[in-house]
């Protein structure tokens, strides 16, 4: 039952840089909730430079 609710919520931070995402300012991709496209790009080259 935990397991189920956790899937369904929103992430409240950004992947990117961990800050604290509002309502105005979301961008999603890849799964993944970002604060702006600068992260979501930064967080793609670093994800790709890793593998």
């Amino acid at each position: 039952m935990i397991e189920e609710q956790q899937k369904t919520e929103k992430s409240n931070n950004c992947a990117g840089c961990n800050k604290q995402l509002t309502k105005l300012k979301r961008y999603y991709r890849d799964g993944k909730y970002y604060c702006a496209k600068r992260c979501w790009k930064e967080a793609s080259k670093a994800g790709k430079e890793g593998k």
